[in-house]
């Protein structure tokens, strides 16, 4: 096990690796920009150093100024968290050649799976199905009309490099395709340094599913279960549940056993999310991988009884899988969680930056809050607006709900607006309710969520 980590990211996963670290006894360094020099990473770490002023281009996504950091404190790892530099494989090399392990894929697996294009070539040749998709990245709005009309519209804009709706647009018509073009690509470049984007045939109103994947050094791999991330806003998730209410157990163990193809293909090492597209048919489609842990990590935590980040730290250190005698696994009980973020959904979900005034944290049986949030705290307007991830549990998806609704009504966070609103009319709607949300179901409710 390592003697000191850098965790190479902010807010509440800098948070949750940290505590972690604590828990393997292993000393932790948190890097972070001015603005950030009181958060609550930086004091629960045991060392932190800033790195740069408030731009993350200038911070967080600085790559000489965090291996400097790495080095002048001893650190013999980096912890990437989710974002910023969590899927850059220019960095993990750059941690190899500096003599830091990289707690992630190595650099070749997060180039193919990684990028998209590449990611779905792959898949095509082991033979998993994909939704239609151009060939490799698209340089200009005419090479991407060429394919939009050759599938037809609607498409989907993504960006190669990235997750999260970063770079990501919806093309209903060929009169919209030059500017979304245009705007996904800006947004790609700013998100993730690389403008580089590709298209894929739009279905409609399928379900998003992931599958959480482990694998080690020592020749072990498994999945973990399935997540349902459907409900999402612009390509952003803001409602994750595990088990997915639309999944039988033998489509969780076709979905899990190919997305182990794709571990193996790549030889894959690390925490990592394979994503499917599932129809109304029960078709499921390869979307994409995340060669990194998700922000929706812990609903699968709390179903496997696992430590996700504690995993990817043994991983990193040459250790195996701590639970691999116990899979496959099945899921225990059902998890939802809600993304906090400091948005007005009254506003068009307007971003809400301030100083939280009052913080009351919930409770009880099956209730857990991930966030870097105190009394006092001062949200900046800088980075990702996602403040808290309210996560509960319950034996049956109904408990877990009216669990959820209870845990909603007690998290009370004033000062700034933020999406709580929001979730509790979710958990009120009929057909959330009835398991039957879809990647449309903000646009198809909108007049009785927003």
């Amino acid at each position: 096990m390592f003697d000191k980590v850098l965790v190479a990211n902010r807010g509440e996963v800098a948070v949750r690796v940290v505590r972690a670290l604590r828990e393997l006894g292993v000393c932790s360094v948190v890097v972070y920009s001015d603005i950030d020099k009181n958060t609550l990473a930086v004091q629960l770490a045991d060392e932190s150093v800033c790195i740069g002023p408030t731009p993350s281009a200038q911070s967080y996504l600085n790559i000489p100024a965090i291996i400097g950091a790495a080095s002048s404190r001893k650190a013999q790892a980096i912890h990437p968290g989710y974002g910023f530099l969590a899927e850059n494989a220019t960095f993990a090399r750059i941690c190899a050649d500096n003599g830091l392990v990289f707690i992630g894929p190595s650099p070749e697996a997060i180039e193919m799976m990684g990028d998209k294009n590449v990611a779905r070539e792959t898949m095509m040749r082991i033979g998993v199905p994909t939704v239609p998709g151009s060939d490799g990245s698209l340089e200009t709005p005419e090479e991407a009309a060429v394919f939009a009309e050759k599938v037809g519209y609607p498409v989907l804009i993504k960006a190669s490099a990235g997750g999260g709706g970063k770079g990501m647009r919806i093309v209903e018509s060929p009169d919209q395709l030059e500017s979304l073009f245009n705007a996904a690509k800006a947004e790609a470049q700013a998100a993730f340094g690389n403008d580089e984007v590709y298209l894929e045939k739009y279905l409609l109103r399928p379900r998003h599913i992931e599958i959480q994947v482990l694998a080690d050094t020592h020749g072990n791999a498994l999945h973990l279960c399935e997540r349902d991330c459907s409900i999402q806003r612009r390509h952003q998730k803001l409602v994750e549940e595990a088990p997915s209410p639309a999944v039988s157990p033998e489509l969780r163990a076709r979905m899990g056993e190919t997305a182990l193809m794709a571990v193996r293909e790549v030889g894959y090492v690390g925490a990592g999310t394979v994503e499917f597209l599932l129809d109304t048919n029960g078709s499921f489609y390869f979307m994409e991988m995340n060669t990194r842990i998700q922000v929706e990590h812990p609903i699968t935590e709390l179903i496997t009884g696992t430590d996700l980040i504690k995993e990817q730290i043994r991983i990193a250190a040459g250790e195996p899988i701590s639970f691999v005698d116990r899979a496959p696994f099945e899921p225990n009980g059902h998890a939802i969680e809600f993304r906090i973020n400091a948005e007005d959904p009254a506003n068009n979900f307007w971003p809400s930056p301030g100083a939280v005034t009052a913080l009351s944290v919930p409770g009880g049986p099956g209730v857990r809050l991930d966030t870097h949030l105190y009394y006092g705290y001062t949200v900046p307007p800088s980075y990702d607006s996602l403040v808290a991830k309210l996560v509960v549990w319950g034996t049956t998806r109904e408990e877990a709900i009216a669990r959820g609704r209870r845990a909603l009504d007690e998290l009370k966070i004033e000062g700034i607006k933020t999406t709580i609103p929001f979730h509790k009319k979710v958990v009120d709607e009929q057909d959330f309710n009835a398991g039957l949300a879809h990647t449309d179901y903000i646009p198809t409710h909108e007049q009785v969520l927003l």
